[in-house]
């Protein structure tokens, strides 16, 4: 029984050794299941935890960090300031998906701000100091420093959105492109003849992506692109009803807005409102990301729903892979995966 085989013979603690020989395969290999490593069969996983079971085997968490140079710690490190973080649902939907696929196994997970030079400094000093075994990077913009520091310090790390087509960073990311194009084709089905866009930061990937699904979906559509048709915001609720405002004085006959993010659409019902157009009888509105804000609003919103939760999940589940990589960092480099999950587009009320 296991009650009795806790001490193993002569009282004592039962050793890796003797769960590996209990359940017929290597010391490695016990160590990558009780690890949570991905890099393992069903039934060999199934073995060593009959194993771990039959002899009461207790892994000395401490002793196995400090024998693998590990700190059982991963970070999820945003460089946004905190007030961005705490006013978006994206960034709660994406940690409440990390943490629940981390809560399988004995890892802790650090949440780190970066959104000034002096964050910045103090991480890159800790970082430095291998204080974790791996890091999660959320709302990375293009020229950010951080993914290069890590690569350099050969840290493991999963990127939430390419910083680019090119980016050498594993990624997960969601369908942009595909979300974008389909808001613009229910508009158009919809009988919208002026649709308006409101971008994200355009130094952001997955804005440039949503912008394109835009012009594509207009393209297909045999419709003119009107570049006087596309405002620039800053997925802020301030900067959706800046953009709106702007596109109001300059397009006055519009009758559709695909703003990019559901806080910006928020901003931008405010100035329609103002403005006195209601929705959607003179104007169809729609969003981005099927938050708690599109389904609250009023009236609700029709969004692109991206699986944020999904995405977090399958960021831990990439990151652990890259962690139990014990191959070089150059070879690593060669087998990077981009994992991309769909979209869907949620139709309410305000279209």
């Amino acid at each position: 029984m296991a009650g009795h085989g806790a001490r193993g013979r002569s009282g004592r603690r039962p050793t890796l050794e003797e769960v590996a020989a209990r359940a017929g395969v290597g010391r490695g290999t016990v160590s990558r299941v009780i690890n949570g490593s991905p890099r393992v069969s069903d039934a060999t996983r199934a073995a060593v935890e009959a194993a771990v079971a039959e002899l009461g085997y207790v892994p000395n968490t401490a002793a196995r960090a400090l024998a693998a140079n590990r700190t059982d710690a991963i970070a999820l490190v945003v460089p946004e300031p905190e007030t961005r973080f705490f006013a978006e649902p994206y960034f709660s939907d994406m940690l409440r998906g990390v943490g629940a696929e981390l809560a399988e196994t004995e890892m802790q997970l650090l949440l780190i701000f970066a959104g000034s030079d002096r964050e910045r400094r103090r991480l890159a000093q800790y970082l430095a100091a291998h204080r974790v075994d791996g890091v999660l990077l959320v709302s990375v913009h293009a020229g950010d420093p951080l993914p290069d520091l890590l690569a350099q310090l050969e840290i493991p790390a999963v990127i939430s959105g390419p910083r680019s087509e090119d980016e050498t960073l594993p990624s997960v990311d969601s369908d942009n492109h595909g979300g974008g194009r389909s808001a613009v084709e229910h508009l158009i089905a919809r009988g919208r003849t002026r649709i308006v866009t409101i971008t994200g930061r355009l130094d952001v990937y997955g804005a440039q992506r949503r912008a394109e699904g835009y012009r594509a979906a207009l393209r297909d559509a045999g419709r003119e692109v009107d570049e006087a048709l596309i405002a620039p915001g800053d997925f802020t609720e301030e900067g959706g009803h800046r953009a709106m405002t702007h596109l109001l004085a300059h397009c006055p006959d519009l009758d559709a807005v695909f703003a990019e993010s559901d806080v910006m659409a928020a901003g931008a019902r405010q100035a329609l409102r103002e403005a006195g157009r209601r929705i959607p009888d003179d104007v169809a509105l729609v969003g981005y990301d099927d938050s708690v804000i599109a389904r609250h609003m009023d009236p609700p919103l029709t969004s692109v729903r991206q699986p944020i939760e999904g995405m977090g999940r399958a960021m831990i589940d990439l990151l652990l892979h890259e962690i139990a990589d014990d191959r070089p960092a150059a070879s690593r480099a060669l087998d990077r995966r981009q994992v991309v999950l769909p979209t869907e587009l949620v139709v309410r009320d305000s279209s």
